[in-house]
C-alpha cells in the first residue's frame, strides 16, 4: 500500500496498500469449497471464481468453511506455467528495471512442477475457517481460541500483495505463548479475515468497498463473535484499517498496533509531492524517513499508481498470466522484505507461492487491485488518533516512522519499539520477533 505519482506531477501521487501478509485447534467440519458452483461463470469452472459472486441474503449466522479448490483448476494452472512466454532479459545488472529474468523463471518454474497448492490446503484446513454475510458481502476468516483463559481478542488484517497467508506463522505465538517463549497471560483470541476482494472473502461487485467501510465491518465482526472488548493490528493494509478503526472508535475497541504507521508531517508531504528538498530542521531521523519516502515517490510507486488509476486494465494481465502475476508480487516480495533485494533470503518458494496461488485459485488479483482505486488516498501522511495505540517500526519497512512523528500523530501512545530485523511483511518474515511486539505492545491495555 504505497504513494502512486502520476504524470505531469508528482502532487496526485497515491498511497495505497503495501505501505500503502496452534496448538489445540480444532478442525470444524464444513462444506467443501468444491461443492460451490460456478455455473454462473461465464469463463466455467476453470477460469471461475471461487466461491462463486451471489446476491446477499441477509443470513448473518455464522458457517464453517473448509477450502478444495477444483483440480481443474489446478490442471489450468501448470498448463498456464509451461506456456510461458518470457520477456528479453533486463538491460541493466540491478533492480532498477524490476524483477531479473534470472530470480522469476526458477520460481515459476518449480510452480509448474514442484510446487503442491494442496499442502497450502491442509494448512488452512487445519485452522478453525467461517464465513458470515456483513453488510451484503460474504466475509471469510480464520477464528482461532486460546486455550488460556482470560485471552484477549485480537482481529489482525493482513496487506498487499498478501492475504491470511502472512500471518499464519504468528498463530501459535500469540494464542499459544507458553509453547514460545511468552506467558500465559499474553495470550490472544485471534480473528484474522480477508479482505473484501481478496482470498475467500466475497468480491464487491459494486464500489464503496473502501477502508472505512471495512473498519465498520470488523467491528461487526468482532461484535458477532461476541466480543464485547478487543484490540486490533495490521501492517499495510491493516495498519490503515487498524488507523480507520481507532479513528472511528467504536464501543469495545482497545486500542490498537501497527507496523505501518501514518505519520508524515504536512510540511515533508508538501516537499515530497512537489520533488522539494527536505524540509529544513530535520533530525538525522526524520531525513532518512524523507529519503526513504522520496525514493518511494521517484522510484518506487509504479505498481500503485496502475492499481490506483486502472484495477481493471491491468488484471486483464494478471488474472491470464501466472508469470505475470507472480511477476508483480515477487517485486513487492523483493523490495519491501529485509532481504536485501533478495526475496528468497526472506521466504521459501513455497512461502511466496502459497500468497500467489492464493490469489490466482481465487481470481482475485483485479478484485485486490480496485481497493486501491477505492482508496485514492496517501496512507502515509499523518493521523490523529487518540485512542490508545502501539507501534513497532521494522528496519525493512518501506520507512522508518521516526518517534518524533509517531508521537505527534498518535499522542495516547502506549508502546513503540524499533527492532533489529524484519520488513514490510513483519508478521511473515519475523513470527516470534513479531509476536512479542505485539505481547508487550497490548499488555497496558489488559487487566
Amino acid at each position: 500500500m504505497l504513494p502512486a505519482p502520476l504524470p505531469p506531477t508528482r502532487r496526485h501521487f497515491f498511497a495505497t496498500s503495501a505501505a500503502a501478509s496452534a496448538a489445540g485447534l480444532s478442525l470444524l467440519a464444513g462444506p467443501s469449497f468444491a461443492q460451490n458452483s460456478i455455473a454462473d461463470e461465464p469463463s466455467g469452472p476453470i477460469g471461475g471464481a471461487f466461491p462463486p459472486p451471489h446476491a446477499p441474503t441477509g443470513d448473518t449466522s455464522i458457517r464453517p468453511f473448509r477450502v478444495h479448490v477444483p483440480e481443474a483448476v489446478l490442471v489450468d494452472l501448470r498448463r498456464r506455467v509451461v506456456a510461458t512466454r518470457w520477456p528479453d532479459r533486463e538491460t541493466v545488472t540491478d533492480l532498477s528495471q524490476g524483477v531479473r529474468l534470472d530470480k522469476i523463471q526458477p520460481l515459476v518454474r518449480y510452480w509448474g512442477t514442484r510446487y503442491d497448492w494442496r499442502k497450502a490446503e491442509k494448512k488452512l484446513n487445519a485452522l478453525p475457517q467461517f464465513v458470515t454475510e456483513i453488510d451484503g458481502l460474504d466475509i471469510q476468516f480464520v477464528h482461532v481460541r486460546s486455550r488460556h483463559p482470560n485471552a484477549m481478542p485480537l482481529i489482525m488484517t493482513h496487506g498487499w500483495p498478501g492475504s491470511v497467508i502472512e500471518l499464519l506463522k504468528v498463530i501459535g505465538p500469540l494464542t499459544d505463548p507458553t509453547a514460545h517463549g511468552g506467558r500465559a497471560e499474553d495470550a490472544f483470541d485471534l480473528v484474522l479475515p480477508s479482505m473484501p476482494g481478496y482470498g475467500f472473502s466475497g468480491k464487491p461487485r459494486s464500489t464503496g468497498w473502501g477502508v472505512d467501510r471495512i473498519a465498520t465491518a470488523w467491528d461487526v465482526l468482532m461484535k458477532r463473535l461476541g466480543y464485547k472488548r478487543y484490540v486490533s493490528q495490521g501492517g499495510d493494509w491493516g495498519s490503515v484499517i487498524a488507523d480507520k478503526m481507532a479513528l472511528q472508535a467504536p464501543e469495545g475497541l482497545l486500542g490498537i498496533h501497527v507496523n505501518m504507521p501514518a505519520t508524515v508531517p504536512p510540511d515533508v508531504s508538501k516537499a515530497l509531492n512537489n520533488g522539494d528538498p527536505a524540509p529544513a530542521g530535520l533530525s538525522e531521523k526524520e531525513k532518512e524517513a524523507f529519503d526513504s519516502m522520496n525514493y518511494l515517490y521517484k522510484k518506487g510507486a509504479g505498481y500503485a499508481a496502475m492499481m490506483v488509476t486502472r484495477p481493471q486494465t491491468l488484471g486483464y494481465a494478471l488474472e491470464d498470466s501466472p508469470a505475470g502475476l507472480a511477476a508483480f508480487y515477487y517485486d513487492k516480495f523483493t523490495e519491501w522484505s529485509y532481504s536485501g533485494g533478495d526475496a528468497d533470503k526472506a521466504f521459501t518458494k513455497d512461502e511466496m507461492l502459497d500468497d500467489i496461488t492464493l490469489h490466482w485459485v481465487t481470481k482475485s488479483a483485479t478484485s485486490a487491485a480496485q481497493l486501491y482505486w477505492e482508496n485514492n488516498a496517501n496512507n502515509f501522511n499523518a493521523v490523529h488518533i487518540t485512542l490508545p495505540a502501539a507501534v513497532t517500526v521494522f528496519p525493512g519497512e518501506i520507512y522508518r516512522a521516526p518517534r518524533s512523528w509517531v508521537e505527534r500523530s498518535y499522542p495516547n501512545l502506549i508502546y513503540f519499539n524499533e527492532v533489529d530485523k524484519g520488513g514490510h511483511f513483519a508478521a511473515w518474515e519475523q513470527p516470534e520477533l513479531f509476536s512479542s511486539e505485539i505481547r508487550s505492545a497490548f499488555r497496558p491495555l489488559r487487566g
